[in-house]
């Protein structure tokens, strides 16, 4: 095992361990945390006033905000989606989320895929056997169909189909479609939910400053942007991440059928 996993070319590997350490250092120290709903609020103005006077730099620099958060794995993005519709609008907050979740995605799949063609990738399907390799090869073949399940249905980690996605060999354009799309529908939903908030973040902004001046302690911030994952939200997403899987299922059947004749 150790002669084998010699051959890895450690000049490819160690970026994505480092990349994975900082994400841990990160969450560790509560970094994480400073993308919250309640720092935002606590800097709702001068925020606002910024994008006010530069919304195509505010846009740019929240798309790449975003993608940082992505790619440091961090579980903010429901977060981010709110308050990108609170700063830009459904439209805007909405695309900008989109864009920076891609982009996030794209760069940990190429990072992840350039560490498995150090020969990782060739060691880690030796260890998978077989069955391993019969998956990836079915992944492969419906690649698309299966990520934008993946990505549509809310349950599955994010950063865990990236390195899925890559260590099944999925081409990037086919990664690339299927997550630009796949998240659009959760990414304008939130964002819908953030451009009606304006007026509660501001009420819960200025009653967040009175509690202060007060000399209350424990003043505090809260909002639950999960909260917008209603049932009937779920169960529409849960039904286009089944119609996804239709073309897969379809080419299965005639396969299966074919092998019968």
């Amino acid at each position: 095992m150790i002669a084998a996993f010699s051959s890895v070319s450690l000049r490819r590997v160690l970026p994505i361990i480092a990349l994975g350490v900082l994400s841990v250092v990160v969450l560790a120290l509560g970094w994480d945390r400073e993308l919250s709903f309640e720092t935002f609020a606590r800097h709702y103005d001068s925020l606002q006033g910024f994008v006010l006077r530069h919304e195509g730099s505010a846009w740019v620099a929240f798309i790449g905000v975003y993608a940082t958060a992505v790619g440091l794995s961090l579980p903010v993005g429901a977060y981010l989606t709110v308050i990108g519709g609170v700063l830009f609008g459904t439209v805007l907050g909405g695309a900008a989320s989109v864009l920076g979740a891609s982009i996030g995605a794209i760069c940990i799949f190429l990072l992840a895929r350039w560490a498995l063609n150090s020969g990782l990738g060739a060691w880690l399907t030796r260890r998978t056997g077989p069955t391993g390799r019969r998956i990836a090869q079915d992944f492969r073949a419906d690649a698309f169909s299966y990520l934008l399940f993946l990505r549509l249905v809310p349950v599955f980690p994010f950063w865990l189909v990236n390195l899925v996605a890559a260590l099944c060999g999925v081409g990037l354009r086919v990664f690339a479609a299927a997550t630009f799309i796949g998240i659009m529908p959760a990414a304008f939903v939130f964002a819908f939910v953030g451009s009606g908030l304006n007026s509660a973040v501001m009420a819960q902004s200025t009653a967040y400053q009175a509690c202060l001046a007060s000399g209350t302690r424990g003043c505090r911030l809260t909002f639950r942007p999960d909260a917008a994952f209603t049932p009937d939200l779920i169960a529409a997403l849960v039904a286009l991440g089944v119609l996804a899987l239709v073309p897969a299922i379809v080419r299965r059947w005639r396969a299966h059928a074919a092998q019968q004749q």
